[in-house]
């Protein structure tokens, strides 16, 4: 039975960029044997413009329905005024919580032909290659009780950090399963010198890699020193796994590393679903102009081939492909930084699809 994907474009870029996802995986249905099929349907602002809701029940089945969804981008600024329940990014967070997409994954990998990109030194970024995985959906930005009340005359603002050992359980589980794909390391990050919750993360974290998978590296670290670390010495990381809160802020940090936020792909997993999207936003102010980057989504469809469609084979020659249109000197707005002429975004696709399949 052929693989079934879920298409939503969203807004902004989001269209021009999942077109040229889909030309390479039209390029290996063709050439490679993957069998994939996919629907589209509207999410965030377009869904609103649709039927005045920003994730569809049409689309919510297609997404439940299929063995991985591909994500554009959402959001714009005619969206803004809109109550919040209607605007496009609840309705991308309405989809996260359907799915039950409790982990993500975003890696920061610098190519070498761009190098000079990032703002860090050559010799220090150069062979970076990075998976940060993120807990999605617990920890302090989920935690009861919360809120702003008075206390002796004065606001006093309030949130609840709390994680379970099964969540801790189920995301350190991902993360050991991903380091198997790579480079068979992970460095748990906590503050477990200060945060019960830690302590518990921490714990969790020891038996769990004990008990399944002792054959991978395991390392604890303080987040203060993670995100020294991140910059002193990227090298030395293979996969990090920790909580919401730190999560967010190391995998931003993570991003710089790279130099360009247009490369930069993401998945959003849970135990019977998966959700792929480049980290960047919808850019309404380059939308329908033919500038956008689509190699983060492009990569995004490299996450889905190995995480989702079991296809780790693909996922190499899609990853390939972006290297050799790099290296052909192939550059959007974004990446000509030496003063080369830019290509638009349909060029770009059109490159890495030249490129993939000149390897059948």
């Amino acid at each position: 039975m052929a693989l079934r994907i879920a298409v939503l474009p969203g807004d902004g870029i989001g269209p021009e960029i999942v077109r040229e996802a889909c030309k390479v995986l039209e390029v290996l249905n063709r050439d490679f044997g993957l069998d994939a099929g996919w629907d589209e349907a509207s999410v965030g602002g377009a869904g609103f413009e649709a039927v005045g809701d920003p994730l569809p029940t049409p689309t919510l089945a297609l997404a439940r329905e299929a063995d991985a969804v591909l994500l554009g981008a959402v959001g714009g600024p005619q969206w803004e005024r809109l109550d919040k329940p209607l605007r496009p990014e609840a309705g991308l967070l309405r989809l996260r919580a359907e799915l039950e997409l409790f982990a993500n994954y975003r890696p920061a990998k610098v190519y070498d032909q761009l190098l000079d990109a990032s703002t860090l030194k050559p010799e220090v970024v150069r062979g970076v290659d990075i998976l940060v995985v993120r807990e999605l959906v617990g920890g302090i930005y989920f935690g009861q009780p919360r809120g702003i009340d008075m206390v002796g005359g004065e606001r006093r603002g309030f949130n609840t950090a709390s994680y379970t050992e099964s969540e801790v359980r189920r995301i350190g589980r991902k993360a050991f399963e991903a380091a198997r794909l790579r480079s068979g390391r992970v460095c748990s990050v906590d503050k477990a010198n200060v945060l019960e919750t830690s302590e518990v993360w921490r714990a969790v974290i020891g038996e769990l890699h004990q008990a399944e998978f002792s054959d991978v590296e395991l390392t604890h670290m303080y987040v203060d020193n993670a995100a020294m670390q991140l910059i002193r010495n990227p090298r030395q990381f293979d996969v990090l796994v920790t909580s919401n809160l730190f999560g967010d802020v190391l995998s931003d940090e993570a991003s710089m590393l790279t130099g360009s936020i247009g490369m930069l792909p993401s998945a959003s997993v849970g135990e019977n679903h998966a959700m792929y999207e480049p980290i960047h936003g919808s850019a309404p102010d380059i939308a329908g102009q033919d500038r956008a980057n689509p190699l983060a989504t492009i990569l995004s469809v490299a996450m889905m081939l190995r995480f989702s469609l079991d296809r780790a084979d693909l996922a190499e020659r899609v990853e390939q492909a972006v290297e050799q249109a790099l290296n052909d000197g192939v550059r959007t707005p974004d990446l000509a930084i030496h003063g080369e002429t830019p290509v638009g975004c349909a060029a770009m696709g059109d490159a890495v699809c030249k490129a993939l399949g000149a390897m059948a």
